[in-house]
């Protein structure tokens, strides 16, 4: 089922964080500059809108008693994946003029989704934003697995206590690497930008917006009674979202503090989560609210986050000083440049992968792994 709410997030998502990489170009000036501070929140909004929907996609047929084929699920997701970045990453290999900074890390980092675990950001910042693409792929590979084998023998107690390990256990280990980093920083003995390579770019540290939409799809998928009462509610849902999106806001004021390392990664994932839920349903003002070009630039979005790095740095060795100072029009310029080179991905390359993935004889024939029918969670805790 397609869901409007849905569309908007990723939109404002994608927006978001092209706004937070304004920085590249010279920012947006001063009177713009709240417009991106946060932008790259926008990252952990698709965070939790994957767990949400690869979630379900993978508890769904389990629930139902089905089988779980990772064949077909791994053929599916590197269809969707691999095509469009493999393009792109072989242009910032072969043009180097596309590199929005001088240095880029070793391909087969890239090639092995592991580049987010070992990046020299000070020196190879080209392409760095693919740090969130590794986090997807370690999350991809993972997740069924991990699914299947809790759902053997499944239990909201059993769920519900590694949920709060990983929580608890991701606050613990940013907390003792910053509070590490920090001081080995003061002492002159860390001439790195520890933040990015050791808090923001590993995937261990940045698991809370994944597991806030796989918490989401579990009671979707395993609750729903109870996911309908709750969507009768979805403004309400939202308004708490939104003042849970402040909250984190205020734990972020300095976004490399400990507070907000240490504590604001799940708050920021339950607030997101929490707009995710009223946006999944149709009775929220974000579901009812049909915004035009919404669901184009949902569409077009990974594309587009792919491209718009090396975009912005072509229109400013380009245009650069014409565009300085000039505000919106200047905005307008990046914007629509990112935009074209985006669809063009999009077009000519990621929307013929899906559909010749959709063509794939692979997809409906016999499964691989089979898994024992699973009735809802009761409320009592058990299954």
């Amino acid at each position: 089922m397609k869901y409007p709410g849905l569309d908007l997030l990723r939109a404002l998502a994608i927006v978001w964080v092209m706004l937070f990489h304004s920085f590249l170009v010279g920012g947006l000036g001063e009177d713009y500059s709240w417009l991106s501070r946060y932008g790259w929140m926008g990252v952990d909004l698709f965070f939790v809108l994957s767990g949400f929907l690869i979630g379900a996609q993978v508890l769904a047929p389990l629930a139902r008693g089905g089988r779980l084929s990772f064949r077909d699920f791994y053929i599916r997701r590197a269809f969707r994946i691999l095509p469009a970045f493999w393009v792109v990453l072989a242009l910032y290999l072969a043009f180097p003029v596309l590199r929005e900074a001088p240095g880029l890390e070793p391909w087969w980092k890239f090639a092995t989704f592991t580049m987010n675990l070992s990046i020299d950001y000070a020196n190879n910042a080209a392409f760095s934003h693919a740090w969130s693409l590794c986090v997807e792929e370690h999350f991809y590979l993972v997740f069924p697995l991990l699914a299947w084998a809790m759902l053997r023998k499944p239990s909201a107690a059993k769920f519900v206590g590694l949920c709060v390990l990983l929580v608890v256990a991701g606050i613990a280990l940013r907390s003792v690497t910053w509070l590490h980093d920090t001081a080995l920083a003061a002492n002159g003995g860390l001439q790195r930008n520890w933040f990015v390579e050791d808090i923001y770019y590993p995937t261990w540290a940045r698991l809370d917006g994944l597991l806030a939409g796989v918490v989401l799809a579990a009671c979707k998928v395993f609750r729903p009674q109870c996911w309908e009462r709750v969507q009768a509610q979805a403004n309400t849902v939202l308004l708490l979202g939104l003042g849970v999106m402040a909250a984190a806001l205020w734990l972020f004021k300095q976004r490399t503090g400990l507070l907000g390392n240490a504590i604001g990664w799940p708050v920021l994932a339950l607030g997101l989560a929490l707009l995710v839920f009223a946006g999944a349903g149709n009775r929220s003002v974000i579901a009812r609210w049909r915004v035009p070009g919404a669901a184009w630039l949902a569409a077009i979005s990974y594309s587009l986050y792919l491209v718009h790095k090396a975009v912005f740095h072509l229109v400013e060795t380009a245009w650069g000083p014409a565009l300085e100072g000039r505000g919106v029009v200047a905005f307008c310029v990046y914007g629509a440049a990112a935009l074209l080179a985006g669809a063009t991905l999009y077009y000519a390359v990621e929307r013929p992968f899906l559909r010749l993935r959709e063509r794939l004889p692979v997809f409906g024939r016999a499964v691989d792994v089979p898994a024992p029918a699973i009735k809802p969670f009761r409320d009592t805790g058990t299954a």
